[in-house]
């Protein structure tokens, strides 16, 4: 299919021409032409699948229609604004009125979809996108306000501050985005989401995009949509084939380390996201390995957004080889040269082993995951094969031996060396041995020492649900 066959206005389809797109992704193929129709969507689909495209190309088709239909005669307010200038007169601030409202978890994907937007509707003259979030100055959101964007991409919590002092009205909103409601839900977010849903009209079109639709994300999704076209594109259990996985055991915080550094010398890579439990690890880690030699920066929800926007256009130059961050600050980064993940910590949930490694593998290239684990952590890899209905390979290299093993292997692979596009790992023939799954235990054979370099802040002494 393509994208002229989905029905999308000819400026949106210059648009994607000049960006490279050649043809829908699957999300996109399902999504947009319901959404055209004027359909409410609940989509499950992964970060990766193209799913900005799915909900903003349909909607700024809708714009387009919308600017050829205007009367010639009739004044925007903007105009109004601008002619009130001219006289002379200081405009008083009216509450900006957006068409669509798009809500995202964090900082980061809210200017990612912002960017996209711009590009897809490069050439339509009248439609704005812009972000609301944290981090941002106030004075430099009024003033983005106050041009009565078509378009607000917002975080939840800023949003509710600036409905509640009067600087947004959602009277005229036609469109409403969830995008990534499970990971909104997850931070707490599901108060300031009823709220915001509450204060739009009913007669909007909802579009909800999930990696799961169960639970209390699947009982949201259907109290605030209607009649919703139910997409199912990838469960958050994706086998991610394209990537492939290994677990390294460790014995100490030391051993952690000094594996990190050797897996980071890798001549395949490229570029890596290290992912740390803490924001006080991802600093102190980024730190070490700019003292060794990487290119390496830390990106967490402590950092001022424009020390965070510096930081991830770096990583896209190419100018950080390393990123080293935790989860939230990590969502929605799409960077094609990104070929390793590395979990220095396990992550909380299952769920988010997914989006962590999902990272790599973009756009349907080659990637690597590898999670550095204590052997007492192994029945949580345990749950992430479960959930992933996977068996994730243990490897160990040369001189790096966990000094506890066992015979029993969990898997077996090829030996050799591995780059993006094989099987393969990094091993030599006779270099590996295995550990047994929930093997034994014995007295001061695994966790860390207080008195390590990171002190008592590693991951991997916490249990599975502690990070």
């Amino acid at each position: 299919m393509t994208f002229e066959a989905l029905g999308l206005h000819s400026s949106i389809l210059k648009a994607l021409t000049e960006a490279g797109y050649t043809k829908p992704t699957p999300v996109q193929e399902q999504a947009v032409p319901a959404a055209l129709q004027g359909r409410d969507l609940m989509v499950s689909s992964q970060t990766g699948s193209g799913k900005t495209a799915a909900f903003m190309l349909p909607a700024l088709h809708k714009f387009a229609e919308a600017e050829l239909e205007a009367q010639p005669g009739a004044k925007t307010s903007n105009q109004e604004r601008q002619s009130a200038r001219s006289r002379g007169e200081r405009p008083r601030f009216q509450p900006a009125q957006p068409k669509m409202l798009v809500l995202t978890p964090t900082r980061e994907l809210a200017l990612q979809v912002t960017n996209a937007t711009d590009k897809y509707g490069s050439n339509l003259r009248r439609v704005r996108a812009v972000s609301i979030l944290g981090g941002m100055p106030y004075p430099k959101q009024m003033q983005l306000l106050s041009k009565n964007p078509e378009i607000l991409v917002a975080t939840p919590g800023r949003l509710i501050d600036h409905m509640e002092s009067g600087k947004i009205n959602f009277s005229q909103l036609e469109i409403l985005v969830l995008d990534e409601a499970d990971r909104m839900l997850d931070m707490g977010f599901i108060e300031d989401i009823e709220k915001i849903v509450e204060a739009t009209p009913e007669t909007r079109q909802t579009m909800l995009f999930s990696a799961t639709l169960d639970g209390v994300v699947g009982n949201m999704a259907k109290r605030i949509t209607r009649d919703p076209l139910v997409i199912q594109i990838a469960s958050a259990g994706n086998k991610h084939e394209n990537i492939q996985q290994r677990v390294h055991f460790v014995d100490d915080l030391s051993h952690k380390n000094r594996l990190l550094d050797h897996l980071l010398r890798d001549a395949t890579l490229d570029q890596a996201v290290v992912f740390t439990a803490t924001k006080r690890d991802a600093d102190t880690i980024a730190d070490r390995l700019n003292i060794a030699g990487f290119a390496a920066a830390a990106l967490h929800g402590d950092m001022h957004q424009g020390a965070r926007n510096r930081t991830l256009d770096a990583l896209r130059r190419g100018q950080v080889r390393v990123l080293v961050a935790t989860d939230v600050a990590a969502r929605g980064i799409d960077v094609p040269g990104i070929t390793h993940v590395v979990n220095y910590d396990l992550p909380k949930f299952p769920e988010d082993y997914v989006h962590r490694i999902g990272r790599t593998g973009r756009a349907g290239r080659n990637g690597l995951a590898i999670s550095l684990v204590n052997h007492a952590e192994n029945i949580n890899i345990k749950r992430i094969e479960r959930f992933t209905k996977q068996l994730i390979p243990v490897d160990i290299i040369e001189g790096f031996e966990p000094k506890k093993t066992a015979s029993a292997p969990r898997s077996a692979r090829k030996p050799g060396g591995w780059k993006p596009g094989d099987n393969r790992s990094n091993s030599k023939p006779g270099q590996r041995t295995f550990s047994k799954p929930g093997a034994p235990r014995k007295e001061g054979s695994g966790g860390f020492n207080k008195g390590s370099r990171f002190g008592d802040s590693g991951g991997n002494r916490r249990s599975f649900g502690d990070h």
